[in-house]
């Protein structure tokens, strides 16, 4: 576990890699494969704010609190809400949430006053399945995002 700072926040960060060998050929030439993401975590202003749109709003699983960050669990990803002492702009990273039902759950995201950027969409038509996406805001600006691959319809 390496510890650090979230680059311009002043806030402590707790990195966890899982570090494995691979077959990839890039990656046996330099011994490095990392291929499981154990946490990711943004910054907000207001974690107060946050902590409550996460828990109540979006439905995850809160873990705990430390010191200017709460932690939540999100399937098999840790998911770390921070406060920044520092005014931060917004990095362009969008998580992406997956969900069965992506125009059941903008409806109900909506019907909590979420702030969408943009509704359910086509995003593409696969061999197997249709990827669909919405674009939505938490209180601070971070862009979030709901995906869904809804399965084609086989016909009998």
């Amino acid at each position: 576990m390496a510890r650090g700072r979230f680059p311009g926040s002043g806030m402590a960060s707790i990195l966890l890699m899982e570090v494995k060998m691979s077959t990839n050929p890039s990656a046996a030439h330099s011994g490095v494969a990392l291929d499981k993401i154990g946490q990711i975590a943004i910054t907000v202003r207001d974690l107060a704010r946050a902590k409550i749109f996460y828990q109540d709003t979006l439905g995850m699983r809160f873990l705990f609190d430390a010191g200017t960050m709460c932690f939540f669990q999100c399937g098999e990803i840790r998911f770390a809400v921070g406060a920044s002492e520092q005014h931060t702009a917004n990095s362009g990273t969008i998580l992406y949430f997956k969900v069965a039902d992506i125009h059941r759950m903008h409806a109900l995201l909506k019907e909590q006053d979420v702030a969408f950027v943009q509704p359910p969409h086509l995003v593409a038509r696969m061999p197997d399945h249709e990827l669909w996406l919405a674009f939505l805001l938490d209180p601070d600006g971070n862009t979030l995002a709901l995906m869904s691959e809804v399965p084609h319809v086989i016909a009998k």
